[in-house]
């Protein structure tokens, strides 16, 4: 048993501890920025199987029930949530990002506090954590689980802000209304026009990047035509006309509000001052030799098939569509879509404090 003031557990115990805040971090940047630089899950990673090596030593040494426990945990943890995340990424549910962290945890949380020996974390006398055990004693799957129960409130939550401001509509638990001009400083999707149901709409919110138009493909757009919002907006029909495309586009870069981060596993932007004067540029003048049987409004299948990558997913029919409502309505539905790691970090501090927060509803509902 390690003691440290009130706070006692087994080593490994502290340091899984200790990197809680850490994820708090993370989670606070992914909300200002949306992106997190990959090389941030190598170190967290590491620790996750430096901690493993200590323990497997000690349950070997223990064997018996012990080292049982923890080659099932482990492997439960490392080969079922690891392979849950590269899953959920390769359909496209998790970004990049989304599915490190979720792998990172699997490593570095496979079993709960001082489950070797049968030691127990505890914090000012008050054993940890308070609540039922979850009936699969990983530590990785309660926090994916927390993180789900998290994700299931936020529309709650959602509505329950809008209606608190007035914003009272069927969209309320899905999106925020936002001024167009603050849609170059915003983060989320362009809800649909309203042709689609609300079911759709909330699988936006648990299957975000298979649904509507991403803000951050409209900035690559501007920014790759060298043209602002409000320059589209005060005329339109010019920039509709392909031929008003500029003879050499900018970088598009990756869409980021703030251009000075990292993306997910790329470089920061560096010539930031460069990339704002681009943006300000006036488009090249249009071209009269244009062929009326090739019309590409907005120059939308232009720019995805010069860019590389598809832009989040954005068809040119969906990027036709949003620009359409952006340079003519003043309010438009945006979807904020909370990032993964918002719920996670959540559902990690409540795996660590309370346990399964499922379990714990399930049986004040009296279903276990």
């Amino acid at each position: 048993m390690v003691d440290v003031g009130p706070i006692s557990g087994t080593l490994p115990d502290l340091l899984r501890l200790a990197t809680v805040p850490v994820f708090g971090v993370l989670a606070y940047r992914d909300i200002r920025t949306r992106r997190i630089d990959s090389i941030t899950w190598v170190p967290l990673t590491l620790l996750g199987v430096l901690l493993l090596g200590v323990e497997w030593q000690r349950a070997a040494a223990a064997g018996g029930t012990d080292l049982r426990v923890f080659v099932l945990t482990t492997a439960i943890s490392v080969g079922f949530v690891v392979s849950l995340a590269y899953v959920f990424h390769f359909l496209g549910a998790f970004g990049g990002a989304d599915a490190r962290a979720l792998m990172t945890i699997a490593v570095l949380y496979p079993s709960y506090p001082g489950y070797v020996g049968g030691e127990v974390l505890s914090v000012a006398g008050v054993t940890i954590p308070v609540g039922d055990p979850a009936p699969v004693a990983v530590l990785s799957f309660t926090i994916l689980t927390n993180a789900v129960a998290w994700g299931i409130a936020y529309p709650l939550l959602l509505a329950a802000r809008n209606g608190a401001m007035g914003h009272v509509s069927k969209r309320m638990f899905v999106g925020v209304p936002v001024r167009w001009d603050a849609v170059p400083e915003t983060h989320g999707k362009l809800l649909d026009s309203g042709s689609r149901g609300i079911g759709e709409r909330l699988r936006a919110l648990v299957y975000p990047r298979g649904t509507g138009l991403d803000l951050d493909a409209v900035r690559m757009y501007l920014r790759w035509r060298g043209a602002t919002l409000a320059e589209l907006r005060d005329d339109p029909d010019r920039f509709r006309d392909p031929d008003s495309l500029p003879d050499e586009p900018n970088d598009p870069t990756d869409g980021a509000v703030d251009l000075d981060v990292a993306t997910d596993g790329g470089e920061p932007v560096d010539d930031v001052d460069g990339v704002e004067e681009a943006v300000a540029a006036e488009p090249a003048a249009a071209d009269t030799d244009h062929d009326e049987s090739d019309i590409d409004p907005w120059g939308a299948a232009a720019f995805l098939d010069d860019i590389e990558g598809d832009a989040y997913g954005t068809s040119p029919a969906r990027l036709r569509e949003g620009l359409d409502r952006l340079t003519t309505e003043e309010w438009l539905w945006v979807t904020p879509g909370i990032p993964f790691l918002v719920p996670v970090f959540l559902g990690l501090v409540a795996a660590f404090v309370y346990g399964d927060l499922l379990v714990g509803l399930l049986r004040v509902l009296g279903l276990v």
